[in-house]
C-alpha cells in the first residue's frame, strides 16, 4: 500500500533527512513537508525540494492553525511525524513562556483537531532526551522525569498529554525521545557543525564548563531508521527511546570534529563557564526499541562527523559567508 505522510517542522535538518529516507521506500505515495519558513538554502535542505513526490508549506502551527488543518484534510496523510518545537534548553530560559505556547499548546490544540480524523493512521512525536534531566545511569522509558529547563518541561507537557488522549481516547500516538542528533544540514549554532567550521576558519569554540558534560549523539539516518520502525512495525501508545549505547563527553565530540579537519582540540576550543541549567549527562537506555523493532545505530559517532565535515567542506564558501554571532549564539 503506498503511503502518504506530512512532517511538521519540516524545514529542520532532520526532518529533511527524514523526507529523503521516506522518499527512498518504494512504497512511499508523497512526503509533505510544512515549517513556520520557507525552506533554506539547497545546501541547507540537501536539495529535498527537487525530490520527486515531495512538497514544502510554509504554515506557522500556532499562528496559522486553521489553514494547516485546512492543508491536511486535503492531503489526508496516513502518518503525521511532529519535530515542530520551539528552540532547546541552552535558549529557554528568556521567554519561556513561548515556549509553552508551541511545544505544548499549539500540538495540544492541534492534536484534539486531529483525534476526529479517521484516516489518520499513527501520528509520531519526536520528544526529547532531556525530559529525563542530569542521569548517571542508562534511563528507561518508564523512568521518572526531571526536565531542568522550560524547553524540557513543556515537551514533557504535551507527552503526559499523548499520553493521556492515547489511553482515553485512543488516538494512535506514539513517543520517539532521541539523544542528541546531528547531521549535514544542522544549523551552524550547533557544536559540531560549529566547532568544524570555527575550526576552518582558524578560530575557537568557547568550551562550556571544559566540555565535561556527556551526552548521547545520533546520526539523523539512525534516527529516521528508527521513526520509520515506529510507524510500520511499531503498536500506539508506545514511547521508545533511541541513543547511542554510551555517553560522550563534549570535548571529546569536539577533538572528533578538530580531526575530521586535521587538527587537535587545542586548536579550535578555549575553557569558557559552564551555561545556566547544563545538565552533567544524558544516557538512554534504548534496549525496548531494539528488542521490540529490531533498531540497531549504524553510524558510529566519529562516521557521523566526517559526514558533517565533508559538508562544510562542500559548502564551506556559503557557510562562512553566514557563520555570523547570530548563527553561533549559545
Amino acid at each position: 500500500m503506498m503511503s502518504k505522510y506530512l512532517i511538521l517542522g519540516g524545514g529542520g535538518s532532520f526532518s529533511i533527512n527524514l523526507s529523503h529516507y521516506l522518499l527512498d521506500k518504494e512504497e512511499t505515495k508523497e512526503v509533505v513537508g510544512v515549517g513556520r519558513n520557507f525552506l533554506r538554502a539547497s545546501f541547507f535542505s540537501l536539495d529535498i525540494e527537487k525530490r520527486r513526490n515531495y512538497k514544502y508549506y510554509p504554515l506557522h502551527i500556532t499562528y496559522e492553525l486553521d489553514l494547516l488543518l485546512e492543508l491536511i484534510d486535503q492531503i489526508k496523510p496516513d502518518y503525521i511525524i511532529n519535530f515542530a518545537a520551539q528552540g532547546e534548553g541552552a535558549v529557554s530560559w528568556k521567554n519561556s513562556w513561548r515556549f509553552f505556547e508551541t511545544n505544548s499548546m499549539a500540538l495540544s490544540r492541534l492534536t484534539e483537531a486531529l483525534a476526529s480524523k479517521k484516516y489518520l493512521k499513527k501520528f509520531i512525536q519526536v520528544g526529547s532526551s532531556e525530559v529525563y534531566g542530569s542521569v548517571d545511569r542508562p534511563v528507561r522509558e518508564d523512568d521518572p522525569v526531571f526536565p531542568s529547563s522550560p524547553y524540557a518541561a513543556s515537551k514533557v507537557a504535551f507527552d503526559f498529554y499523548l499520553i493521556s488522549i492515547f489511553k482515553h481516547l485512543g488516538f494512535p500516538a506514539s513517543i520517539v525521545r532521541p539523544s542528541n542528533a546531528y547531521c549535514p544540514g544542522q544549523l551552524l549554532h550547533r557544536v559540531i557543525p560549529k566547532s568544524i567550521i570555527l575550526g576552518l576558519q582558524n578560530k575557537k569554540l568557547p568550551l562550556h564548563g571544559g566540555g565535561r558534560a556527556e551526552k548521547t549523539y545520533i546520526h539523523a539516518s539512525d534516527l529516521s531508521e528508527a521513526i520509520y520502525l515506529m510507524i510500520h512495525k511499531g503498536d500506539p501508545g508506545k514511547i521508545y527511546n533511541v541513543g547511542a549505547d554510551k555517553p560522550t563527553a563534549i570535548k571529546d565530540v569536539v577533538a572528533l570534529c578538530a580531526k575530521s579537519i586535521g587538527k587537535s582540540i587545542y586548536d579550535i576550543a578555549d575553557i569558557a563557564p559552564d551555561r545556566l541549567g547544563q545538565d552533567s549527562k544524558y544516557w538512554l537506555d534504548s534496549s525496548l526499541i531494539k528488542n521490540d523493532l529490531g533498531w540497531e545505530q549504524k553510524i558510529d559517532l566519529e562516521s557521523g562527523i566526517n559526514d558533517v565535515a565533508n559538508w562544510v567542506i562542500k559548502n564551506k564558501e556559503e557557510l562562512f559567508k553566514i557563520s555570523t554571532d547570530y548563527f553561533f549564539r549559545g
